[in-house]
């Protein structure tokens, strides 16, 4: 986030609590200035991995929680996902380095309230925490064609089918292939099919490992 001074000392809001889950701490030093400058934003917490960010989230009931799209545990849609069981009421706003992260419309289809840009102004910030606190879905296309079109070309890149790319997606947030099949509707030995055609044409020896190669070019 860039040092852009905010200044919405005129404006009356209600009290929003924030948690941070971030494994950089410069992000939360950002924060940190955010909530000096803005009375109405209180930090109630940060943690730098999924899952202890879970159970701050569970023990805290942030009004809003900051959520880096790349976690070192636990991949977006997962820790969407699981902030919604513990916290219902908390709205996800996602921080990504990249617009085109391939790992963006999964984790807003997993339920994300809104993304930003990590190199924002604290204005901006403050405007989405605003915005979001108020019900409203910022920073999210109306069409997403072009999202559509940025995925397809990546996954072009890696050889992978959509089909592939989505049973790996499945694996990387902790499904078994039984559990695979019955979300989308196949055999299991179709799962496993398409998870072995997948790693082979990932050069990966394992689940493990083709997870990792997605997650460094953005796809997961």
């Amino acid at each position: 986030m860039t040092d852009t001074t905010v200044n919405d000392a005129s404006i009356t809001h209600e009290k929003v609590s924030i948690l941070v889950i971030d494994d950089h701490p410069i992000v939360l030093d950002g924060v940190r200035l955010l909530v000096d400058t803005t009375p109405w934003i209180s930090l109630l917490g940060y943690a730098r991995t999924g899952r202890d960010g879970i159970k701050v989230a569970e023990d805290s009931q942030p009004d809003v929680v900051l959520l880096d799209l790349r976690l070192p545990d636990m991949p977006g849609p997962e820790m969407v996902q699981a902030l919604r069981r513990v916290a219902p009421t908390a709205k996800v706003v996602l921080f990504t380095a990249y617009a085109d992260h391939a790992g963006l419309q999964p984790a807003l289809d997993a339920g994300a309230h809104g993304f930003v840009l990590k190199d924002a102004d604290r204005a901006d910030l403050v405007d989405v925490i605003r915005r979001v606190a108020a019900g409203e879905r910022p920073g999210l296309s109306e069409d997403s064609g072009e999202d559509d079109e940025r995925l397809r070309k990546k996954l072009q890149e890696v050889g992978l089918t959509r089909r592939e790319y989505e049973i790996l997606r499945r694996v990387s947030m902790g499904e078994t292939n039984p559990e695979i099949a019955d979300h989308l509707g196949l055999s299991r030995n179709t799962v496993k099919t398409y998870v072995q055609t997948a790693l082979y044409k990932l050069g990966a020896r394992n689940r493990i490992e083709a997870v990792n190669r997605l997650n460094e070019r953005g796809l997961l």
